[in-house]
């Protein structure tokens, strides 16, 4: 297949958004003020734009003749590091906790990370629920009822609708377990299914050359400023107007970078990607459990947790991919060309 260098510029700027998400998190439990809530904004579409890639390359790649285990496949390297640092990071809170005082039952803990996804891995749920949707999908010919386009604006008002039915009612079942929710994020799965098929030349379909015009994008996030002024959003990629702001970036990006080659930075946060993705927060614990001994300026905090959790993410992923193992249990890391 050949190589899409838009692909390259959307997981660096997904895997920036995941890293930049967590680390303002971080900030705002010292202080809360409009411009974190300005710096959230470009961040929240960092989990949408991992499920669009995977379901894009595949589509690309297999079409509708999906590979013999292609579910194994997809278990064995998502699955199990869900699992390896579902583990890791539900016993390091509770360890934590207990450390401080608190009272957590293990096995309530552990419950709450591994069996209601309580924890940012939530997303490889999502993931693995979208790659048996896409073998279902093909394996029984469902775009005979279920065509991609009509389904693009279809799903956008199911996963708008849905995101904000949760937030009208409050919706807040143990863990992450409406966030892992697949109608929230169906619209992904379309989209995805509608650029593969007239890629790459998106422009000969109108309403995706009318789309992707950056004034739209441009006036969507200017009403997304204005609210954020006013003090009307919540900020992360579970709420309705993330939808319409991801499906005109993506649309933005996809023709703006098209066959523009992807430098070597952008190519080698690529290849960590996935590892980033899952061992950055363990990175920022470190970070802020030397923090509460040394007191760190605040500057000085947020050097460590960017410098920290960046290289360290990097080298722990570029270490267990040495053994046959590590990148089935760490996630893998991926072979950029």
């Amino acid at each position: 297949m050949k190589r899409i260098e838009e692909i390259y510029w959307l997981r660096f700027y997904g895997c920036l958004a995941v890293f930049c998400f967590h680390f303002l998190d971080r900030l705002n439990e010292r202080f809360d003020n409009l411009y974190i809530d300005l710096a959230r904004i470009p961040t929240v579409l960092g989990t949408p734009v991992f499920i669009f890639i995977s379901i894009f390359l595949f589509s690309a790649r297999y079409g509708s003749h999906i590979p013999d285990g292609f579910l194994a496949n997809r278990v064995k390297y998502v699955m199990v590091p869900y699992v390896i640092y579902g583990l890791i990071y539900s016993t390091t809170n509770y360890l934590s906790v207990t450390a401080d005082g608190g009272e957590l039952g293990f096995v309530d803990n552990f419950v709450e990370y591994m069996i209601y996804a309580g924890w940012h891995g939530y997303f490889l749920i999502i993931a693995m629920q979208f790659y048996v949707f896409y073998w279902v999908y093909n394996r029984y010919h469902l775009s005979r009822y279920l065509p991609a386009a009509p389904w693009l604006v279809i799903g956008s008002l199911i996963s708008a609708g849905y995101w904000g039915m949760t937030r009208w009612f409050d919706v807040s079942p143990p863990g992450y377990l409406h966030w892992i929710v697949p109608v929230g994020w169906i619209y992904l799965f379309f989209l995805a299914l509608v650029m593969v098929r007239h890629y790459p030349d998106l422009s000969r379909v109108n309403a995706l050359r009318y789309l992707a015009s950056p004034w739209w994008l441009a006036g969507w996030v200017a009403i997304i400023v204005a609210l954020t002024f006013a003090g009307q959003l919540e900020y992360s990629s579970k709420e309705s107007w993330v939808i319409p702001f991801f499906i005109l970036f993506t649309l933005w990006l996809m023709r703006t970078l098209k066959d523009r080659p992807a430098p070597p930075l952008v190519k080698k946060i690529n290849e960590y990607s996935f590892g980033i993705y899952l061992a950055h927060p363990l990175f920022f614990a470190v970070v802020d459990f030397l923090d509460g001994y040394l007191h760190f300026p605040l500057m000085v905090y947020c050097a460590l947790l960017l410098v920290v959790g960046m290289a360290g993410s990097i080298l722990l992923n570029d270490l267990v991919n040495r053994f046959n193992w590590g990148g089935m249990m760490f996630g893998k890391r991926l072979a950029i060309r």
